[in-house]
């Protein structure tokens, strides 16, 4: 059995935190060492358990609390080499702690194996990540990009579960208090994902084995977790989606997913007739 908890996703921080076989992987740490260590007891989320934090790219809302963290657990810091090189002079990050993630290759640390996917972000070596638990149950996780690439449909292509961001509604961006020069570079490849184009990527990665999804990244002054779900999830839903839609809170965790194996999974979904 795999859990997925969101322990919190925004502008201002974003960490998720997968638990399988007694062992913990947070996925980013952007927010501080001790505000993570807060919402995951909330959450209760054991975080002494802790064996790896996965990041995404360095932006601190993304990485801030990382290498404290793993100081203070003993554990792994996987991430793209240029993720780290960005990391390197902070906090007292030391080679000893980690580990590489390259495009297309897979790390172990304890029951998780992580892959990465490079994507479109004004990051050093940004990465979207999938993590597959020894069960063989696999969670994608991509933030801060403008345009998924095929590389990434085909990464993304057997996910169990996804947390994806769905970032602005182009309206509610148009008609925003931001320069015309902020709002390009939102809108931009290198930007990040609309809720219009998060229901599109999603209706491409469906299959019957997907059973969860949760939009993340949601800007304050750009979207609304009610706008998100209007515009994501009827689109899901037409394609034959029957799992669940979260949307992802930037100061409150979101409960728990407890997350089926592939053979339960597949089996629900046969018996709706998919």
């Amino acid at each position: 059995m795999t859990t997925l908890t969101v322990l919190g996703s925004g502008s201002r921080g974003n960490a998720i935190a997968l638990e399988a076989e007694g062992q913990v992987l947070l996925v980013d740490a952007g927010f501080s060492a001790r505000e993570i260590r807060r919402r995951a007891e909330v959450a209760g989320v054991n975080l002494g358990a802790l064996c790896g934090i996965a990041l995404t790219h360095e932006h601190n809302d993304h990485a801030r609390g990382a290498l404290r963290l793993a100081r203070h657990f003993g554990a792994l810091v996987l991430a793209s080499p240029g993720t780290w090189s960005a990391l390197g002079t902070q906090d007292g990050a030391t080679a000893e702690r980690y580990v590489p993630v390259r495009p297309g290759g897979r790390t172990e640390c304890g029951p998780f194996t992580v892959s990465g996917c490079a994507i479109l972000h004004d990051a050093r070596e940004p990465l979207a990540l999938s993590v597959t638990t020894s069960d063989g149950l696999t969670v994608g996780v991509a933030f801060d990009f403008g345009r998924p690439t095929q590389a990434l449909r085909y990464h993304f292509r057997e996910l169990h579960a996804v947390v994806v961001e769905s970032n602005y509604d182009e309206v509610m961006l148009r008609t925003s208090q931001y320069p015309a020069a902020v709002q390009h570079r939102i809108a931009g490849s290198g930007g990040h994902l609309s809720n219009r184009a998060t229901a599109l990527f999603l209706e491409e990665l469906y299959q019957p084995g997907l059973g969860a999804v949760v939009l993340a990244h949601l800007s304050r002054q750009c979207n609304s977790p009610e706008v998100a779900r209007k515009t994501v999830e009827p689109v899901l839903r037409a394609k034959g989606f029957r799992g669940e839609v979260h949307v992802a809170d930037q100061e409150v965790p979101l409960p728990g997913i407890v997350l089926p194996g592939p053979v339960a999974a597949a089996r629900s979904q046969g018996d709706l007739g998919l």
